[in-house]
């Protein structure tokens, strides 16, 4: 990076093909580190997302081999069986087959669960991501927390790893107010920001009462190209 050249940052956990919102931070930034160094944990986002159905929104969930009680990292975290992929694919058809852009999506997501499969879940996230982000023209660098050092401390790892990218400005998620201390960065002399999910407005959407809170697949089988115009960036 050029010296005095400005250059954005954001570390999150992978997920499985998550909300829009999830897009909206990789875009936000020039580079987005995949913090899959981290703890794999139970029912939550790592392995599994929503998708709205007739009977309302439902769970499509990875299955993965949770090895007792010990650390486990999320990039260490193993799909358990290769069964999931066709059950969501069929779901996936089954729900959003009527879509406006169903087709034009299944040509790239299809081959992604019928022709590929994975061991590992954070080759999965992260290949669903990368598909995503080449659909919405999304050129953000995509790298993963272990191309770097890792440092002891919460705030202090994530200050030195933005710190290690060439960042200047770290974008993180509201929810991590709870744990971030801001004056770390402030030591490090990178700016801080939070990034802001309100405000988002309503699309086109199957199956009654509208929701945000599903994976961007609705967003992309229901507005197709247009799905920029419904987020936050630029497209």
């Amino acid at each position: 990076m050029r010296p005095g050249k400005m250059k954005k940052v954001a570390i999150l956990q992978s997920n499985y093909i998550p909300w829009k919102g999830y897009f909206d931070m990789i875009a936000a930034v020039d580079e987005f580190i995949l913090y899959d160094d981290m703890q794999y944990t139970r029912r939550d986002w790592r392995n599994r997302n929503k998708i709205k159905t007739p009977q309302g929104s439902v769970w499509l969930t990875v299955p993965v081999k949770v090895k007792g009680q010990y650390f486990q990292k999320i990039r260490d975290t193993e799909i358990d069986g290769a069964a999931w992929a066709a059950t969501h694919w069929k779901s996936l058809t089954q729900h959003y087959a009527r879509a406006p852009h169903f087709r034009e999506i299944r040509e790239w997501l299809e081959p992604l669960y019928m022709e590929r499969t994975y061991s590992h879940l954070s080759v999965l996230n992260r290949t669903l991501l990368e598909a995503v982000c080449r659909y919405l023209d999304i050129r953000t660098r995509i790298s993963n927390s272990w191309d770097y050092t890792l440092v002891d401390g919460k705030t202090e790892r994530l200050a030195n790893l933005c710190r290690q990218a060439g960042g200047t400005e770290y974008i993180s998620g509201p929810a991590a107010k709870d744990y971030i201390d801001e004056r770390i960065f402030a030591d490090y002399g990178i700016k801080l920001t939070w990034f802001d999910y309100e405000g988002y407005p309503a699309y086109p959407q199957l199956w009654g009462e509208f929701t945000h809170f599903v994976s961007i697949l609705d967003l992309l089988f229901n507005c197709g190209k247009d799905s920029s115009r419904y987020m936050r960036y630029a497209g």
